[in-house]
């Protein structure tokens, strides 16, 4: 191996015995007591790091009326939420089987039985891991997208613990996904995305009154596969629990194919926006998500 390579590779086996034993704490723990116990570290080590002036700025973007007390309040309790989201996801297993995930509108979710599938879209709110889980309620075979890690030992781990929950397969980001997509979808298959993050080249759209680059892959599959696109998030409740709310999205089917896509991408994006106000400090802010 080049010298180069050998602390890389190092540090890249240090890392996964660390999330390996991490993994076992969290498990060997109630679900309860590690999500609020991982809840609260986060909150009070995310703070010290870069990414927290970061999730201030976007706060104070979206929310300009408030006050830096009152997004100060909303940052720390963003890194309570991702905190409990790690542990979580450790007890996915756990957790999917239990009571702890209720539907908003069961007969809303129970209607799309038997109905094909389509392109559900979902944010990185309270914890998204556990949305699949209403598709799989209602008979569908998720597949969806994942950003490869760059420590390959830790992606395999992840990977492993995810793909449970898109037995439709979970393909690794590339130029080639959204072809495998599309053809899922004209299959009758349900394509599932996150599509809350910013997008180069993507559809200029509005997000919380400002100009933001937003992907276009869902509204592109969906109007080519002739298909649904829907909309669907997680709140946290207390104790560990979950809503899910669907919202259907309107995609044109007109002679204008990229004004359909553009109107669509849109129409998906305020959508989002108002799963957020609703809980604001369930949301991921401390990625870039405008320009």
């Amino acid at each position: 191996m080049p010298a180069f390579g050998r602390p890389r590779h190092t540090r890249h086996r240090f890392e996964y015995f660390a999330i390996l034993a991490l993994a076992a704490v969290m498990r060997a723990l109630p679900l309860e007591f590690a999500s609020r116990w991982s809840g609260a570290t986060w909150r009070l080590l995310a703070p010290r790091l870069r990414r927290h002036q970061r999730a201030l700025n976007n706060l104070a973007l979206a929310f300009p009326e408030k006050s830096h007390g009152e997004i100060e309040q909303m940052a720390l309790a963003m890194w309570d939420n991702l905190g409990r989201t790690f542990a979580e996801f450790f007890q996915m297993d756990r957790l999917v089987k239990s009571d702890r995930i209720v539907m908003e509108t069961p007969e809303l979710f129970e209607a799309l039985r038997g109905s094909g599938g389509g392109v559900v879209c979902s944010l990185h709110m309270a914890n998204w891991e556990i949305v699949s889980e209403g598709g799989l309620r209602v008979g569908w075979l998720p597949a969806g997208v994942y950003q490869k890690i760059a420590n390959p030992l830790v992606d395999r781990l992840v990977k492993t613990l995810r793909t449970p929950l898109y037995p439709g397969g979970l393909m690794e980001k590339s130029p080639a996904t959204a072809r495998n997509l599309l053809r899922y979808a004209r299959a009758g298959g349900c394509v599932a995305i996150m599509a809350d993050q910013r997008t180069s080249g993507g559809v200029a759209t509005t997000f919380f009154g400002r100009p933001a680059n937003s992907t276009r892959l869902p509204a592109f599959i969906a109007r080519s596969a002739n298909v649904p696109l829907y909309l669907c998030g997680a709140k946290r409740l207390p104790g560990a629990r979950f809503l899910l709310r669907l919202a259907r999205v309107i995609v044109p089917q007109t002679s204008d194919s990229v004004g359909d896509i553009a109107t669509a991408t849109e129409g998906l994006q305020s959508s989002i926006e108002l799963m957020i106000r609703e809980a604001p400090e369930q949301w991921m802010w401390g990625h870039r998500r405008w320009d």
